[in-house]
């Protein structure tokens, strides 16, 4: 029967999930239009299309166990040489990111996935492009800010045409608008704080 593409993200919100993805494709990266913007929680990933079920009940159980957080992106930053990718950086909200990403892709939940380096939350803006327009990419967006209360998460699956679906959204806790508790910095693993 073959396999489905999944992956899971949080939504970049409009204004600035299409004004980023419209500036991506105004640097030339063919992908654009096919990629919401967003943050990677679960990058690509194949699955047996009957674990779907499963997939979503996971999925499910990780959002109830999360708070809204606050997220905050700001400026730019590049994976190059390393990778061919320039992304607006997270300044609030990592933590969060790496707890959740970590839990997607437990041990004991059918997403159990190797990352091929290192998880580093961001937005990509341009990936694969000549470096001219990686430059043009780091350097017009580098006063780019925008602000908002993460409260979800989404299931995508990749089609045939390569363009990202969203299969089904999942809210954090009750649904509410409770913010953690502040003070956890960005670069250090976060565990209570984003808990209920």
């Amino acid at each position: 029967m073959g396999t489905v593409t999944l992956g899971v993200s949080i939504a970049v919100p409009e204004p600035y999930g299409s004004f980023l993805q419209e500036a991506r494709a105004g640097f030339g990266d063919p992908a654009a239009h096919g990629i919401p913007t967003h943050v990677t929680l679960l990058p690509p990933t194949e699955a047996d299309p009957a674990l779907l079920p499963a997939v979503e009940a996971h999925l499910t159980e990780v959002a109830r166990a999360v708070r809204p957080f606050p997220m905050r992106l700001s400026g730019t930053g590049t994976f190059r040489p390393l990778s061919p990718v320039v992304f607006v950086r997270i300044a609030e909200g990592a933590a969060a990111c790496s707890w959740l990403q970590k839990r997607v892709r437990d041990a004991s939940g059918p997403l159990v996935r190797e990352l091929q380096f290192s998880y580093h939350p961001h937005v990509t803006v341009a990936h694969g492009i000549a470096e001219e327009a990686m430059d043009r990419a780091y350097e017009e967006l580098a006063d780019f800010e925008a602000a908002w209360t993460c409260a979800s998460f989404s299931l995508y699956e990749q089609g045939a045409d390569s363009v990202w679906r969203k299969l089904n959204s999942y809210a954090f806790g009750d649904g509410g608008t409770a913010v953690p508790p502040q003070g956890s910095p960005a670069d250090e693993p976060a565990s209570a704080p984003f808990s209920s």
